[in-house]
């Protein structure tokens, strides 16, 4: 069987031959570590990004049979973007800097955590009309036609999902959290236009790429709209703002023959799954780990069979050793039981994780009956 048909069948309770060793991507210090290491080279190590050919010799290198989040994305996000430039170098090191979403941060160099947000400039009315109103509307150039027009032709064996972007994960990357929580507070209005602006620029980005004949085998959101303690919105207030934005995007991805969306967020997403899964949000990815345990069981004894699951593998056991990993693959066996499941690592394997167990575990994956 091919990779796509693996993951077709096991997402829609059918039969496999095997089940495949799925990952989602490196944290790039990591394989800078594997370089320093000797198991890889350092240009290999520096040109990795997700379905890409580095990504690729790391799937031979380790065994894996594909990456998850091979996507393929117009230009669905500010266009132009903000140009990105170097405000300020402060005494301790860190710099202010200008992202491309226009948030300032606050950053140091070789530092591998998330970026501090320090200001933003989508504060009110007159910044969103000005500054932000016109990078967020569509135009054909967002599309590069030619290439989705020859997409079927030169794709491979392996899983690939159109990247529909999101409906507030990124408003939240160039409000803040801060700024968010202010807006919704100060000018609900305003956030409510600010959403509705973005969401039908991205939906007409879908429904462009989707008209030029290319096929994907499944959708995907990125969101990030939830930490340890549950979201970031009042989930009455996000089903009110962006249920219809979910449901509108979900159903085009249907009426294409895309019946597999998954949704990437992290943090404890059990109070916004109802509202994602209502509006056609059916799979749950990365599923991920944190002190709260594992979320893909409990999701599935509420809304059954119809919601799917790809993740849910504690990935700091990659950094343990085999007891861990075979502690965490006897707990995924419970998961694969289920069916309408297929285990990744819940995000990113991360810095100090060895080879050679990532390795045991690829080996180890592909030996679970299904």
């Amino acid at each position: 069987m091919t990779n796509r048909e693996r993951a077709y069948n096991l997402l829609h309770y059918k039969s496999v031959d095997r089940m495949p060793a799925v990952h989602f991507g490196y944290w790039n210090e990591l394989l800078i570590e594997w370089a320093e290491q000797g198991h890889i080279s350092m240009d290999l190590a520096k040109s990795w990004y997700d379905g890409s050919p580095a990504d690729h010799e790391l799937n031979r290198l380790l065994g894996w049979d594909f990456n998850w989040y091979t996507t393929v994305c117009p230009n669905n996000g500010l266009n132009p973007p903000f140009e990105y430039k170097i405000l300020e170098t402060l005494p301790d090191g860190f710099k202010r800097v200008q992202n491309p979403e226009g948030l300032i941060e606050r950053i140091r160099e070789g530092a591998g955590s998330i970026p501090a947000e320090d200001d933003y400039q989508l504060k009110d009315r007159a910044a969103f009309e000005e500054l932000y109103k016109p990078k967020m509307q569509f135009s054909e150039d967002r599309i590069p036609t030619e290439f989705f027009e020859k997409f079927n032709e030169n794709r491979g064996d392996d899983p690939v999902g159109l990247h529909l972007g999101s409906v507030l994960g990124n408003i939240r990357n160039m409000l803040s959290v801060v700024g968010m929580s202010y807006m919704i507070c100060d000018d609900y209005d305003l956030f409510a236009e600010i959403i509705d602006t973005f969401a039908d620029m991205q939906y007409k980005c879908a429904e462009a790429v989707l008209k030029t004949g290319a096929k994907f085998d499944f959708a995907h959101y990125w969101e990030d709209i939830c930490f340890k303690n549950g979201p970031l919105i009042s989930p009455d207030m996000f089903e009110e703002l962006c249920a219809k934005h979910y449901k509108k995007r979900n159903d085009l991805c249907r009426q294409y023959g895309i019946d597999i969306i998954s949704l990437d967020c992290d943090g404890v997403t059990d109070r916004l799954l109802p509202i994602w899964y209502e509006n056609g949000v059916n799979t749950m990815f990365p599923i991920e780990i944190g002190t709260w345990g594992d979320q893909f069981e409990p999701a599935r004894k509420k809304f059954g069979e119809g919601i799917l699951g790809v993740g849910a593998m504690d990935k700091t056991a990659l950094r343990k050793d085999k007891a861990a990993v075979d502690a965490e693959i006897e707990r995924i066996k419970r998961l694969v039981d289920l069916g309408g499941y297929i285990p990744c690592p819940d995000h990113r394997i991360m810095p100090g994780s060895k080879w050679e167990l990532v390795q045991y575990y690829v080996d180890e994956i592909k030996k679970i009956k299904v």
